[in-house]
């Protein structure tokens, strides 16, 4: 079973937006749940299950949320994969063009060889492509400290920071993302990168296939630099 190890700091940040644009609405609250699952039986016994939960909650020019991102892999009861990672922030819209937000974040990797890896960061923000219909680009640059656990022992690094979160409107029923991240420090810098397109089924149903990348430039030993992670998942969206 996965572990749910959530920090005390995570919870009372409250936050994490998937995309940091502004809020159209005073007081709303939106909330998906994603999930995919592939076991089989037989000569080969393989259970791989994905699962994602988000809360955003946009109260005027104040906007929180937190996300929960999780996946685990098993063949013929041996444990091959099993990934926690958690994401917290809270932001304020300065204006129409740029905002600021406090960001946490804990995972837990059973297989990177690190206990867990946590870190928070204060950023400042700017909404571009704002004169496009079809199209928003978030982009948000800065500095804050990672933590990393290994062998009951930690080490503290500061980090700086550089996200961008970039929607397209395909169509009224489908759209493409692509979200990307640096922690640069002076031990590792850790990259992230998801692609995805999502495809209205029903109402608030929908279809996602998604490619995740994350690459840490120095890793204990016996580890690989790179994982990726390619899924196909339903959203439930209410």
């Amino acid at each position: 079973m996965l572990r749910p190890q959530t920090p005390t700091a995570l919870l009372l940040c409250l936050s994490a937006l998937s995309l940091p644009v502004f809020a159209q609405e005073e007081n709303t609250i939106s909330t998906e749940i994603e999930f995919g699952a592939i076991v089989t039986s037989g000569n080969s016994d393989d259970q791989n299950v994905k699962f994602k939960g988000t809360v955003d909650w946009n109260r005027g020019d104040w906007i929180y949320g937190f996300s929960s991102d999780g996946f685990r892999s098993s063949k013929n009861d041996q444990l091959n994969a099993q990934r926690l990672y958690h994401v917290g922030r809270a932001g304020h819209n300065i204006n129409e063009f740029s905002f600021i937000n406090a960001r946490v974040s804990y995972e837990d990797d059973r297989f990177s060889g690190f206990d867990s890896q946590s870190d928070f960061s204060v950023n400042y923000g700017r909404n571009m492509l704002r004169s496009s219909s079809s199209m928003t680009l978030a982009m948000n640059v800065g500095l804050g400290m990672r933590r990393s656990v290994k062998m009951d022992k930690s080490s503290n690094e500061a980090i700086g920071r550089v996200e961008g979160n970039y929607v397209w409107n395909l169509s009224p029923t489908a759209f493409f993302t692509q979200d990307f991240s640096l922690d640069s420090g002076s031990d590792s810098s850790i990259y992230r990168s998801e692609s995805g397109i999502q495809s209205q089924i029903m109402d608030n149903l929908s279809l996602r296939f998604s490619i995740k990348i994350k690459h840490q430039t120095q890793v204990p030993v016996g580890r690989e630099e790179t994982d990726t992670e390619t899924a196909a998942t339903l959203v439930l969206s209410f």
